[in-house]
């Protein structure tokens, strides 16, 4: 996808962000500039902003506890957290960081759907979201792997119905369930995919640079997917469409 074809403004539901949790940030600079031809630049918070032809494409982020899990996670537009958040509640979900202002860049909140897979909202300031995506380098896909399928297909579709359903509807998330990929015993929780030319060629890479692959590559609907884990536990995938 050019520049000139991702919006300005994502309408709500879609995945408009990502970013990771890490213990580490700047030898998450260093796996990731490598993998995906990634650039740095400061001001993501205290961290950094991840650039792909200079253009925003995910964020890096100091966990700011040990006891936090080193995860990627995937927000969702909104133009009002707090009432998004208050409709998730009211939906069986529950909220773990309320809608917090991040400087001037927009304004975040942390939840759970009713399984407890855990993802973010972004209602936007000066950071729309993605500057690139839908190629290389950059967010392709988020896939939420379920115990209740039945369950969370009617928990996102109330919630996200006409980014799912609606007529200009291009879905970038969709779900399976757990044991499709991992263990039965894995909690409910969103995969985040990038795109890659390869996905071979990008286990490869994954593995001389200390990361860790969880599942060699599988044919999907929306592509080959590898799941594999980065050289500090974080696990997302590989999407080779």
């Amino acid at each position: 996808m050019a520049e000139s074809d991702v919006p300005s403004d994502f309408p709500e539901g879609v995945p408009c962000w990502v970013d990771a949790q890490l213990p580490d940030v700047e030898a998450g600079k260093r796996f990731y500039g490598e993998l995906f031809g990634w650039t740095f630049a400061e001001g993501y918070g205290p961290d950094g902003l991840a650039h792909l032809d200079g253009e925003p494409v995910a964020g890096l982020t100091a966990k700011r506890d040990g006891r936090m899990p080193t995860v990627w996670t995937v927000y969702f537009a909104t133009p009002d957290a707090t009432a998004l958040s208050r409709r998730i509640t009211d939906g069986g979900g529950q909220l773990i960081t309320a809608p917090t202002p991040v400087d001037s860049l927009g304004v975040m909140a942390l939840l759970t759907d009713p399984e407890g897979a855990v993802f973010g909202l972004w209602q936007a300031g000066t950071h729309a979201g993605f500057g690139r995506r839908h190629e290389r380098g950059s967010f392709c896909w988020a896939e939420l792997y379920a115990r209740d399928t039945t369950a969370v297909d009617r928990f996102y579709g109330a919630l996200f119905h006409d980014a799912l359903f609606g007529p200009d509807a291009s879905p970038d998330f969709g779900r399976a369930p757990v044991s499709d990929v991992f263990p039965a015993q894995m909690p409910p929780n969103f995969l985040v995919h990038f795109g890659v030319e390869d996905c071979d060629e990008a286990l490869g890479t994954v593995n001389r640079l200390g990361g860790r692959v969880q599942a060699t590559p599988f044919d999907t609907s929306y592509g080959r997917v590898a799941v594999v884990t980065d050289n500090q536990g974080a696990s997302f995938a590989v999407l080779q469409r």
